[in-house]
């Protein structure tokens, strides 16, 4: 049996200090990791792309690598649940860090294909298991409002890694080559596992009478019956989150560069500046949802669905007037800029929300599902917008209004929903602890 007691309960709910000691070594170790990650996988694209001289043997080795993410993220959920945290996070980054040192040493011109699309198998199921813990830990380390703040700093280290790791990684691959940047990124990946090993958290191993498969089994059963059952709001709270994730990913990652490139005829620049742009709003959206914790009911979050859908609207009805291409593509920048933000933000209170409502003992599977749930409706969202703007290429008006439309009716239709939810746990107090 796993859980706190009435006085570490107090003691945690007391204590609302945001960048503790705990978080801010895990936001360090998140920022170093990410880097490493933006500025590696830069490289081994670029590297791929020249080597094999086709996109689509790229993005065929992304999609194949990808698989074992979706597959494994329960497993990761139950070793987040049943293991000491902050051992599991510094072994699997040490783990990437030694998996990509290994990589730099043997590859070569003649094996270079096979050699990186094991890497990225390797770093896909690595990976699959880290996510869901470092997403358990922040509950137990920041409890209340916090975790919300917590999960917007979270975010802003990610875009802010974004923004910098694949440019200062271009940079480097075009100066030194792929393998100075893979050992850079490997430094990056044992700093973060140097760091992860100051952090302290509670550890109170579970005893479970069985064999590893049945353990596996009975937590795997539980979890499920946990949202499925006892608490539908979560899986509720995921269903929506993945609808808005198919939404914003398929008409943002395919439909606004087509939109840029092929539709109004920008060059590189354009899109460029554009996705410098977006990343900022993301930023800005998880800066605002930090500012405006305590403030923004949660009951309110329909609202930021409802944004997203609105966002689209005049990205598709500015293609009904007559206006020049430079007109279009900043109207098309501001809408996307907002539903940007405005994802950023929903996202961030919608994981909080399940945090704080999962017990510790099932928060790493919870976790897990959501990753898993996100990982594959973004996909199938690029698949059906990549249909639909290239079915309606001389009238994309007719995929962003609907889009908008129908995402602005899921928001109303969810009002009801948050704010029921928002009444039923309206103290705010952090994540509940149980045992099972």
């Amino acid at each position: 049996m796993l859980f706190y007691s009435m006085e570490e309960r107090k003691e945690q709910q007391m204590d609302q200090k945001l960048f503790t000691k705990n978080f801010t070594l895990l936001i360090m170790g998140q920022v170093s990791s990410l880097f490493g990650n933006y500025i590696l996988r830069l490289a081994l694209s670029m590297y791929v792309l020249e080597a094999a001289g086709s996109a689509t043997v790229f993005a065929g080795i992304l999609s194949i690598a990808a698989v074992p993410a979706i597959v494994l993220s329960p497993l990761g959920g139950i070793l987040a649940d049943r293991a000491d945290r902050r051992v599991v996070m510094a072994a699997l980054d040490a783990l990437t860090g030694a998996s990509v040192l290994c990589t730099a040493v043997f590859v070569s011109k003649d094996n270079a294909i096979a050699v990186i699309s094991v890497l990225l198998v390797v770093l896909s199921v690595l990976g699959a298991f880290e996510t869901p813990v470092v997403q358990a830990c922040i509950p137990q380390m920041l409890s209340g409002d916090n975790i919300i703040r917590g999960n917007a700093v979270v975010n802003q280290a990610a875009s802010i890694s974004y923004l910098t790791g694949p440019l200062l990684g271009g940079i480097l691959y075009a100066a030194f080559g792929l393998k100075l940047v893979m050992y850079a990124s490997v430094v990056c990946f044992f700093v973060t596992a140097l760091l992860e090993c100051f952090i302290k958290l509670r550890f109170r191993p579970r005893d479970y009478q069985g064999n590893i498969l049945s353990m596996a089994r009975d937590d795997f059963l539980s979890s499920v019956r946990f949202i499925g059952k006892e608490r539908t709001d979560i899986m509720k709270m995921l269903i929506l989150a993945a609808l808005s994730r198919f939404f914003v990913m398929g008409v943002t990652l395919v439909g606004f560069p087509f939109i840029v490139r092929t539709i109004l005829g920008l060059d590189a620049k354009y899109y460029g500046g554009a996705e410098s742009m977006l990343a900022a709003a993301a930023i800005l959206g998880s800066i605002a949802a930090g500012l405006l914790t305590g403030k923004l009911k949660f009951g309110r979050q329909y609202l930021m669905l409802a944004a997203i859908g609105a966002c689209m609207i005049p990205a598709g009805a500015v293609f009904l007037f007559s206006l020049g291409a430079v007109v279009r593509y900043a109207v098309n920048t501001a809408a996307f800029c907002g539903m940007q933000a405005a994802i950023s933000m929903f996202s961030i209170y919608a994981v909080s929300k399940i945090q704080q409502n999962t017990p510790d003992h099932l928060l790493g599977k919870v976790m897990a599902y959501t990753s898993a749930i996100t990982m594959c409706t973004q996909p199938i969202g690029q698949v059906v917008y990549g249909f639909l703007f290239d079915r309606f290429r001389e009238a994309v008006w007719l995929v962003l209004i609907p889009s908008g439309v129908v995402v602005c009716v899921i928001g109303a239709a969810s009002a009801g929903f948050f704010r029921r939810l928002d009444e039923k746990q309206g103290d705010g107090v952090g994540n509940p602890q149980a045992g099972d």
